[in-house]
C-alpha cells in the first residue's frame, strides 16, 4: 500500500441536489444557538411596537401582511433573493385570509403553517402549539415578528 495520494485537479461542481440559492444570513443578529441547534426569534413577540406602521397594518389588514410574508418567504426559498417590491397586496392568499377573517375572525388559522415554516427556515425553537397560540392570541404581533425575521434575511442579501 502506498502513502501517496492523487493531487486534486478540479473543484466539485454543483449537482441537481445541491441548493445553490440558499438565501442570505438566517441569523443576522447573531442570536445564540443552543445545544439543540436552535435559537430564539430575533425580535420578541411584543417587540412589534418597534415597527408601529407594520403593526398597525397587521392589526387592521392582517390578510395583506400575511400574504406579503408568504410571498416573500416563498421567493427566498425558491430563488434565494428578496422579492422585488416586497410582494403584491392582493393575491389569492389575501382573499382567502380576508374571507376567513371576515367570517368569524379565523384568518389566523392560515398563519399557523406560515409561522411554522418561518420558524423552521430560521432555526428558531418552538412548536406548532406556540405558533397556534401566537397567531390566535396576538395576531398582529405574530405577523410583525415573522415579517421582521424575513426582512433580516433580505437585508443580508442587499
Amino acid at each position: 500500500m502506498s502513502d501517496t495520494k492523487e493531487p486534486v485537479t478540479s473543484q466539485p461542481q454543483a449537482t441537481g441536489q445541491m441548493d445553490v440559492n440558499a438565501g442570505g444570513n438566517k441569523n443576522a443578529l447573531n442570536r445564540e444557538i443552543g445545544i439543540d441547534g436552535m435559537r430564539d426569534w430575533s425580535h420578541g413577540l411584543f417587540d412589534c411596537f418597534a415597527e408601529c406602521g407594520l403593526c398597525c397594518w397587521a392589526a387592521w389588514c392582517p390578510c395583506v401582511v400575511y400574504s406579503k410574508n408568504k410571498q416573500r418567504l416563498e421567493h427566498l426559498r425558491n430563488r434565494g433573493t428578496p422579492l422585488p417590491g416586497g410582494g403584491e397586496r392582493l393575491t389569492d392568499h389575501t382573499y382567502i385570509h380576508g374571507i376567513l377573517t371576515a367570517i368569524g375572525g379565523h384568518g389566523w388559522i392560515l398563519q399557523i403553517s406560515s409561522r411554522s415554516e418561518t420558524r423552521v427556515r430560521y432555526g428558531i425553537r418552538g412548536d406548532v402549539i406556540g405558533d397556534c397560540l401566537a397567531s390566535c392570541l396576538c395576531n398582529p404581533c405574530a405577523l410583525t415578528q415573522e415579517r421582521r425575521e424575513i426582512e433580516l434575511e433580505e437585508e443580508s442579501l442587499s
